[in-house]
């Protein structure tokens, strides 16, 4: 019997290796607690036990690669990165019944490494959303009490890694998407840069600022999954080139000499005083760690909301376009012409919070309004980049709380721009293109409060070296109750 919480990807793949148990009983094990725990959190939007299965049977027989970490192990998948042969709707009506015939270049290379897809993971409908309230399909709940969201648009995938299902997941981030529902249910989620992980068969939200990254209970494990999804892929031409680290390779290195910046912004108004006494706290640990921690400014990351959700909600409206009814996707039945079929598949297909963005990023791109919006908000977030880049010159990291309060209870937040201001930490980290990592840095009314690390463009290692250096020094990887 595998226990997800006292193990760890090299602990499993040791296992693995040592012949302690198979490919197809860890398979079997990990489809039995599914069964059994996901009924409590709800993260599972569909299960490929068959074919994960045959796929386990398959590297029993043949043997796994003792030099691949990854090979043999069981991971989750976000519902809106396209797998072959199983269903991806990205938690949509409009995507019912989508049934990929191609793989995203994510999946491509999780195969290649062996790793056993299990499932798909519930979300907020095309990742739009900061709580998974608005998938079509289900309503997830966090792990560490189920009267509370789990955050989102990543919801599922931060649950299931949370609540033992699986010992890792595959989220997407577009304005925080993968940190704050993994601070909402404490575990690790990282966003690498833009450019990091090939794009290429995620179904778009903002293209400019979308990224896939992984979701986890350890650094180390985070930093793993990292290395084997990450590289330049021909099919994305926003894809880099830039080679590609050992993420895992220097962990333990620390964070002696490092300079951190903290800015005041991050602690201001709209943060629980039990959040910044979190954050205020892993300040002082790291400076026993070695590292100098000084108050910085940030002052156009106030900005960064309104910029967001005009420049995010014009790229959702234009990529949105595509499901009309008519090639693939939800079509209408009561329609008696072509204008029907568009008005009502769109209407019937779409949930209100999509059809919200595509409204204001429709508006935003229109001839009286795009310089006063559109235009306006480009030239915000050109200063929200240069905000970083000046402290990044003195800087090797910036901190700071990863959401301002903890996880809110379901159905609380039912104003949308409430709702759009528990991003306002990380919102200006996808602006920017940075890689950020939430890792958790202590409790807050009994449930997990998540730290915020960001570095400079493609120094994913850094930011890895000096969360390994905390999460080793404290003790807030914590089993939820219910799930021990």
């Amino acid at each position: 019997m595998v226990n997800y919480f006292s193990e760890d990807l090299t602990s499993l793949h040791q296992g693995l290796v040592n012949k302690d148990f198979s490919v197809e009983e860890l398979t079997k094990q990990t489809f039995a607690t599914i069964k059994e725990r996901d009924e409590k959190v709800e993260a599972f939007l569909a299960l490929n036990e068959d074919k994960a299965l045959a796929k386990a049977r398959q590297l029993d027989q043949d043997g796994i690669d003792v030099n691949n970490v990854l090979a043999g192990i069981p991971m989750g998948i976000k519902d809106n990165i396209v797998t072959e042969g199983l269903t991806t709707t990205a938690a949509s009506k409009m995507l019912a019944n989508f049934n990929p015939i191609y793989n995203a270049t994510v999946m491509d290379k999780l195969n290649a490494q062996d790793v056993i897809t299990v499932g798909k993971l519930n979300m907020d409908e095309f990742a739009m959303g900061g709580s998974t309230e608005t998938s079509a399909f289900k309503q997830t709940k966090n792990a560490w009490d189920q009267t509370k969201v789990p955050g989102g648009s990543s919801g599922g995938s931060a649950a299931a890694v949370a609540s033992g299902q699986v010992v890792a997941s595959l989220g997407s981030d577009t304005g925080g998407s993968i940190r704050q529902p993994a601070a909402y249910n404490g575990i690790v989620g990282v966003k690498p840069t833009y450019g990091r992980v090939s794009r290429f068969g995620l179904i778009a939200f903002a293209s400019s600022m979308d990224q896939i990254g992984p979701m986890t209970r350890t650094v180390k494990d985070n930093a793993l999954v990292l290395n084997a999804i990450s590289g330049h892929d021909s099919r994305d031409f926003t894809s880099s080139p830039k080679q590609v680290p050992d993420f895992s390779k220097d962990l333990d290195k620390g964070v002696k000499g490092m300079k951190i910046a903290l800015p005041k912004e991050f602690l201001g108004e709209g943060v629980q005083s039990e959040v910044k006494d979190a954050i205020l706290a892993a300040a002082k640990k790291f400076e026993e760690l070695g590292a100098t921690v000084e108050e910085v400014s940030l002052p156009y990351s106030k900005y960064g909301l309104p910029v967001y959700y005009i420049m995010a909600s014009s790229e959702a409206s234009s990529n949105l376009q595509r499901f009309d009814g008519i090639r693939y996707g939800y079509r209408a039945d009561d329609v008696k012409n072509l204008e029907d079929v568009y008005v009502k598949s769109r209407s019937q297909g779409f949930g209100d919070e999509v059809k919200r963005r595509i409204m204001l990023g429709t508006f935003s791109l229109s001839a009286g309004t795009y310089d006063a919006y559109f235009k306006k908000a480009g030239q915000v977030r050109t200063l929200i980049c240069q905000d970083f880049a000046r402290i990044f010159e003195k800087y090797d990291l910036i901190m700071g709380p990863t959401a301002p309060t903890p996880a809110f209870g379901l159905g609380e937040e039912t104003d949308p721009v409430v709702m759009y201001a528990n991003d306002i930490l990380t919102i200006p980290v996808n602006l920017a293109g940075l890689p950020g990592m939430s890792l958790p840095a202590g409790f807050a009314n009994g449930l997990p409060v998540g730290l915020q690390l960001i570095a400079p463009h493609f120094e994913e290692a850094r930011m890895y070296q000096a969360g390994f250096a905390f999460e080793q020094a404290t003790d807030f990887t914590k089993i939820p109750g219910g799930f021990a």
